[in-house]
């Protein structure tokens, strides 16, 4: 199957979409810990007596790909150049009005709130498969997606179905259809919206749900939470969050609610800040990882392990010494610490953690378009970082742990991101950098990022106008022992995903 020239989906992401995710990308070997199935704390008396409310409707789609076409039909922020930042476009009103309409499927689980620049997703995924690793059943909410929307819906590390899928998206299709038109809801609340569900249906013993754009206006704040962890903080979406750190900290900030604890990072001081002043104002108790929480990390290598990162947290109720952590790099040893503060916390509040099943769990993690090697002969890397603070902490990462000659960098990002910032990091790990676009609507031109980066450093590139001419001017340019990363935006990384790993669009029918 011709996935690039299908005359129904000219973008190959909603392409991967619509087909059947295989098992092997939705599975990961559970713990042989049994499930458990009630919560070992005392919920709400509402949510304890809560039943799952099902929207009788008729059935609006004939089948799986009809009920995605409408979902992809529905207004994308994620893809629109020009976005404007407010309570119109982010509406928590109509996002709490669809939810309302559902039976309030988010009031019926308790969850965990990750907001941040970067590291959202790795914090989420480590701290889902600790938790999993005790015996909970672990709703993970997260975006955006690489090869299959599926991805951004799991319960114990297994992707949502098809029929799941089209079965939610049928339920909707009735409260969606008596919003008023002219506000109808987005694409990532609907999203959103069939996340709480399905958790909900599936009764999971808490949600890990991870916000997408800042998170004040995010649809996924609605949620009162257990524990709220806020990532590194850094300049991104400025033209949406505001243009210095203490502007996006406000927004990111946006996530605390009153009297829930909320740990973080080390941040710049201006972040930090704010972080401080926003936690006071809602007297939710903050507490910082190398702050009044002991938090360690050392690099290292071994002939068992390679090069990695060992860590060490210690808290009044928990010590977790010398830690291997699974994901490569500095920042995501920072990641791993906050995931452990965060469950640290719940611990406090009631649920039971063993630390040793809780470092079973982290030895499980594996995180797709991470510092992925997805071809040996040549050696292609991928990694999702899309601001100047991400790609800064991939060279790094990569010089640490993964020997090369020379590195040819194939980047495309958005127009949205901070291009300049991103472009003058990129310069310290690239010998040589090959622009090209993804097939995302809101993709740079590659010879405008080129002159950019002549600019700041004059450093050899050339362009391509595709993925495949990239490929082939990098596999022209590097031997044996070089490395080719491509790198910057999460449609190009997919993009390339799906071209060397082609069984992952694979339908099975």
């Amino acid at each position: 199957m011709n996935l690039t020239n299908s005359r129904h989906y000219s973008d190959p992401f909603q392409l991967a979409c619509v087909l059947t995710p295989m098992a092997q990308t939705a599975k990961i070997k559970r713990s042989m810990v049994k499930p458990v199935r009630t919560i070992r704390k005392k919920r709400s008396k509402e949510s304890s007596s809560s039943k799952t409310v099902k929207v009788k409707a008729r059935k609006a789609f004939r089948s799986y790909k009809e009920a995605m076409r409408y979902l992809f039909a529905q207004t994308d922020y994620e893809k629109q150049s020009h976005l404007r930042y407010n309570v119109s476009t982010f509406n928590l009103k109509r996002m709490e009005k669809l939810l309302s309409l559902l039976g309030n499927p988010h009031k019926k689980i308790p969850t965990a709130h990750i907001a941040g620049t970067k590291g959202k997703g790795s914090t989420a995924t480590m701290l889902g498969k600790m938790l999993e690793a005790n015996g909970y059943k672990v709703g993970l909410y997260t975006s955006p997606h690489l090869v299959h929307l599926h991805e951004r819906i799991t319960v114990n590390s297994e992707m949502i179905s098809e029929r799941q899928m089209y079965r939610l998206l049928n339920r909707v299709h009735g409260p969606l259809e008596k919003m008023p038109k002219d506000d109808a809801p987005t694409f990532f609340e609907i999203m959103t919206a069939l996340a709480f569900l399905h958790f909900a249906d599936t009764k999971v013993d808490i949600g890990v749900i991870e916000t997408g754009l800042g998170g004040r206006l995010d649809s996924t704040n609605v949620i009162k939470p257990e524990v709220v962890g806020i990532t590194s903080l850094s300049l991104d979406h400025q033209n949406q969050l505001g243009q210095t750190i203490d502007c996006i900290a406000k927004e990111k900030a946006g996530v605390l609610k009153r009297g829930v604890p909320v740990v973080t990072v080390q941040q710049d001081p201006k972040a930090m800040s704010v972080l401080k002043s926003e936690a006071e104002a809602v007297k939710a108790p903050l507490s910082v990882t190398g702050g009044d929480i002991d938090f360690s990390l050392r690099f290292e290598t071994s002939r068992e392990d390679g090069p990695h990162t060992r860590i060490c947290l210690t808290t009044p109720t928990s010590k977790f010494e010398h830690l291997k952590v699974p994901l490569h790099g500095k920042h995501q040893a920072i990641n791993c610490g906050l995931a452990l503060a965060m469950l640290d916390k719940l611990k406090s509040s009631g649920y039971e953690i063993d630390n040793d099943k809780a470092t079973e769990g982290l030895n499980q993690v594996s995180m797709s378009g991470r510092m992925e090697m997805i071809s040996d002969d040549p050696r292609i890397m991928i990694d999702a970082a899309h601001n100047a603070a991400s790609i800064m902490a991939l060279i790094q990462a990569v010089g640490q742990n993964i020997p090369y000659d020379s590195m040819v960098v194939i980047f495309g990002c958005n127009n949205d991101k901070d291009v300049r910032g991103i472009l003058s990091k990129l310069q310290y790990g690239a010998d040589k950098v090959v622009f090209t676009r993804s097939n995302s609507p809101k993709a740079m031109a590659p010879q405008d990022l080129a002159d950019i980066y002549t600019e700041i450093c004059g450093k050899m590139y050339q362009t391509a106008l595709s993925l495949g001419e990239a490929l082939q001017l990098a596999k022209n340019a590097v031997s044996k022992e070089d490395l080719i990363l491509i790198t910057g935006s999460f449609y190009l990384i997919g993009q390339a995903k799906l071209r060397f790993q082609p069984t992952l669009a694979a339908t099975q029918f």
